[in-house]
């Protein structure tokens, strides 16, 4: 059995879903397949595909297996292609799991400088508020935000996130301005939720640390959502500096509640620990380090 045509043929059965899709696809016949995808199984003794009505599907081992396989399949073409080009420069695909705004404030209008600097690394984006299985869902790199759980991954520090709470000054006039985080209550709020759950607010301050959940009738998983809230003069919301930084500067939203302004939240790129991290992934993290160390609002003080 030749192992790395099989794994490349796994791989594709996979994507395509279908033992005949995949077939057609390399130009062989459907038995076949089906016959080296068997050996496969029985090389590595797990079943890897379960049919289902809608086709085929990974199995747990069949799914640790094909992110595996991508991975090498991304290696071994970065590896080909700086071969035949004779070049000593990083190749091939980075796939980064981020945060919404910070992909799309900060890092894309920075990406013309790096992809001229390396012109033979791809950058693909995969942009949900939830956290990435870096391992399920084949992710090289990921940007977590906030202090992070023990795990086997890898992490740098490559910057903070300084909290702030902010308002529309035509809110303020008509609503006034509260002076101390425990005057919110009864104030109309602009909230950000993951996966349904509302996420508390922290404060800081001479008493000490203090948070609460709020309560408003305004309420998203997006921070531009929060954002353009907050500029419809709809409430007061509780998020990071860098996204209303523009606004700040234009006097669009104030700053409120200063004197209770909570600790910088670290920024961290975790990479799986499992294998040594390509140079494309490490050139791509350097990146994205120096990208924040220059803004005011992300550099690690």
């Amino acid at each position: 059995m030749d192992r790395f045509s099989s794994l490349q043929l796994f791989a594709r059965v996979v994507e395509l879903g279908s033992f005949t899709r995949a077939s057609k696809e390399v130009g062989i016949g459907q038995p076949a397949v089906s016959k080296q995808i068997a050996a496969l199984e029985a090389h590595l003794g797990a079943r890897l595909l379960d049919r289902t009505s809608r086709g085929l599907r990974a199995t747990a081992a069949g799914l640790d297996l094909y992110n595996s396989t991508i991975r090498l399949l991304a290696d071994m073409e970065e590896t080909e292609a700086r071969i035949r080009s004779a070049s000593k420069g990083p190749v091939g695909l980075v796939r980064i799991a981020t945060p919404p705004v910070l992909g799309r404030m900060y890092i894309i209008p920075r990406l013309p400088a790096f992809i001229a600097q390396f012109p033979e690394i791809s950058v693909e984006f995969s942009v949900a508020q939830r956290l990435a299985d870096l391992v399920k869902e084949g992710v090289d790199v990921a940007l977590r935000v906030g202090s992070l759980e023990s795990s086997s991954l890898v992490a740098r520090r490559i910057g903070s996130i300084q909290t702030m709470t902010v308002a529309a000054p035509e809110y303020l006039v008509t609503h006034g301005t509260p002076t101390d985080p425990q005057d919110l209550v009864h104030h109309k709020l602009v909230s950000g939720q993951t996966d349904g759950e509302v996420l508390p607010w922290r404060f800081g301050g001479e008493n000490g640390p203090w948070s609460m959940v709020p309560n408003g009738a305004v309420r998203s998983n997006d921070g531009e959502d929060l954002r353009a809230a907050v500029l419809a003069g709809l409430g007061i919301t509780h998020g990071p500096s860098a996204l209303f930084r523009p606004d700040l500067q234009e006097r669009r939203v104030v700053r409120i509640l200063d004197a209770f302004t909570p600790a910088p939240v670290p920024i961290h790129a975790v990479c799986s620990s499992g294998r040594e991290m390509p140079q494309r992934v490490r050139v791509l993290v350097d990146f994205l380090a120096a990208a924040f160390a220059a803004e005011p609002g992300l550099r690690i003080d």
